[in-house]
């Protein structure tokens, strides 16, 4: 395992990532990858689990038809290993991206397959709360948010196909892996929203 550290890591991410947005969902994604390493049994990979979170997107601002091809090239120029390489680009299992190539590496371990069933549900859950009063996941209740994933209307990019195929790999049911989420993304939301008022 080619080790990179966090600072360095971040630094990466930031090379090819400049829009507000796309820095807030990979924080959301590192700070939900930690929080479920620990809930999993595997607090000594925490940091790892976090800045394979932060990395996952790392091509797609600027290579966005090309999301999850391009990553690779840009982790080995900067020396990041093949393992969070193979992470990084698991996510995007089955998904047919903007030039027609649907990406075929499998999530594998159970990192990988939480990274798949979560990215995508952090982005709903982070529209969920922007509909409320208090714009904060921490007052948001499980039912509130399974409304808001029954419509379908609502975040319609968020795809809830893949947010499904990631809760059957792990194993979970939905019900699970969206308390899981929640409660992942209302404890660290305080510590993205002190990191995000250093960017804007």
């Amino acid at each position: 395992m080619d080790y990179i550290s966090r600072p360095e890591a971040y630094e990466l991410l930031k090379k090819y990532n400049k829009d507000p947005f796309h820095l807030q969902h990979a924080l959301t994604v590192e700070a939900v990858m930690k929080w479920f390493a620990v809930e999993q049994g595997y607090s000594n990979d925490a940091e790892y689990w976090g800045i394979v979170g932060l990395l996952h997107d790392i091509d797609f601002e600027l290579f966005p038809d090309e999301h999850c091809l391009k990553a690779p090239e840009l982790l080995r120029e900067a020396g990041v290993g093949e393992d969070i390489i193979h992470a990084v680009c698991s996510h995007g299992y089955g998904i047919t991206i903007g030039n027609g190539t649907t990406i075929d590496v499998e999530p594998v371990h159970e990192m990988e397959k939480i990274l798949f069933a979560a990215d995508e549900l952090t982005g709903l859950i982070w529209s969920a709360s922007l509909m409320r009063p208090s714009k904060s996941t921490k007052d948001m209740e499980l039912k509130s948010l399974k409304k808001k994933y029954k419509s379908k209307g609502f975040a319609a990019g968020c795809s809830r196909e893949v947010i499904e195929r990631g809760a059957a790999q792990l194993g979970w049911e939905l019900d699970s892996l969206l308390e899981l989420t929640l409660k992942a993304m209302a404890e660290s939301e305080d510590e993205i929203n002190s990191q995000m008022e250093d960017i804007q």
